[in-house]
């Protein structure tokens, strides 16, 4: 029988049994630090003064690196980015020489190429300063990095109607989607986290595990207790149940079965409370493989789907879905390519509109702006249109087939005699 929850002693031991939580509380404990967590991680909107469709400013903070690809698509060549820096300055001595010193100072410059760096969570916006400035003179080149926790403004001309999309998306905890999912077979595992916007491999963990059957036997064991014993570490490392919904181990045959196994007894035998009191979150999912490319037979899986299923990444796959569905059963409702995509629009034919954010992050003003009033017009015409984000796994699988698909109201079978 369950026992009426108790608050923690200060006191207790780590180790000390937890026999008087039930699993119920655990978990409903557990799911709410994650949602205050999840919360506290969308990005900071400190200051939003704009006009929809007109110009303005927004002030922000990136808490993680969601937030950071947020205003990597957010960003475009001819807005404007204020934000502190580091420069380094030449002063003169009093030998006559001269000093490089670096100094700390706020600058505002125009865009023109925005670089995301994926691993070290850091945006890079180079441009021309159009603030004055001791140091920096107006119109001198200058690359800002803008890091986790580091406020910074950005000005537009035009606020459109995907910038203000993106920007309510980095600000809502409902469209998270962290997933932690241990991708393996024998021999070989990753460890990967779904944010939001980004699918980033935290860990990749090799072993040579000799064959199972005749004298080896004895190795073989041993050589995949060393390989699990890794993987479980990754996992400590990297999964956090304060901020994943669930933590997936995928694998083909029964290599996540005898992993889930280990990782279980571990738990009880070193008292890991991450793992005991988040256990009905570990999922396990077949796959045709340990390696990334199977992660989309992970999202494609019900138990995942339901998980995530409030969240714009599930809603992306499920369209992703529905789009393959229909070109492999009815291949006349069903089109990819900029010209024939537009072509179904001009006929009223298109229903769900599948398109990458790569697209819109075109140098060529008037090629984004395309894009956007495209969108519009499909969702006014009473279609609907996903914006895939290219650092998912459906935003890459998108991508292969050009960027832009649909899934249409009625067929157009003489789609295919028009050139792509």
């Amino acid at each position: 029988m369950a026992c009426k929850k108790q608050s923690p002693s200060p006191s207790r031991s780590w180790t000390e049994p937890i026999a008087s939580h039930s699993p119920q509380v655990l978990y409903k404990d557990s799911e709410k630090k994650r949602r205050e967590i999840e919360v506290a991680r969308i990005m900071k909107i400190v200051r939003r003064d704009l006009v929809a469709n007109g110009p303005g400013s927004v002030k922000m903070v990136p808490v993680d690196s969601d937030d950071l690809w947020y205003a990597y698509n957010l960003i475009a060549p001819g807005d404007t980015v204020l934000a502190v820096t580091v420069r380094k300055v030449l002063r003169e001595v009093a030998s006559g020489g001269r000093d490089a010193e670096r100094v700390k100072l706020k600058l505002e410059i125009k865009v023109e190429v925005a670089e995301y760096d994926k691993v070290g969570s850091v945006l890079r916006i180079r441009g021309k300063n159009i603030l004055e400035n001791e140091y920096v003179k107006i119109g001198q080149f200058h690359t800002l990095e803008i890091e986790l926790h580091r406020p910074f403004v950005l000005r537009k001309v035009v606020w459109d109607s995907l910038a203000l999309d993106t920007l309510n998306q980095a600000s809502d905890p409902a469209a998270s989607a962290d997933l932690a999912v241990v991708l393996m077979q024998e021999g070989l595992a990753h460890v990967i986290l779904v944010g939001r916007s980004l699918t980033i491999t935290r860990s990749r963990i090799e072993a040579s595990i000799p064959r199972k059957h005749g004298p080896a036997i004895a190795g073989y064991e041993a050589a995949l207790n060393r390989f699990f014993e890794n993987v479980l570490q990754a996992f400590l490392k990297y999964v956090d149940f304060n901020v994943v919904r669930c933590a997936v181990i995928a694998s083909p045959g029964f290599t996540k079965d005898q992993f889930h196994r280990h990782l279980l007894l571990e738990a009880e035998r070193r008292q890991l409370r991450s793992i005991i009191e988040n256990k009905s979150r570990i999922i396990l999912v077949h796959t045709s493989s340990g390696y990334k490319h199977s992660l989309k037979e992970v999202l494609d899986a019900p138990n995942v789907m339901n998980m995530i299923k409030d969240t714009k990444a599930a809603q992306e796959v499920q369209a992703l879905k529905d789009f393959f569905n229909m070109l492999s059963n009815d291949p006349a409702r069903a089109c990819y390519g900029p010209k024939h995509v537009e072509v179904a629009h001009e006929r009223m034919a298109v229903q769900t509109l599948l398109i990458t954010d790569d697209l819109f992050r075109s140098a060529d003003i008037p090629t984004r702006q395309k894009y956007v009033n495209f969108v519009n017009s499909v969702k006014d015409s009473g279609g609907t249109a996903h914006i895939f984000s290219s650092m998912h796994v459906s935003g890459e699988q998108l991508a292969q087939l050009t960027g832009i698909a649909a899934i249409l109201r009625f067929p157009l079978p003489d789609l295919e005699d028009i050139e792509m």
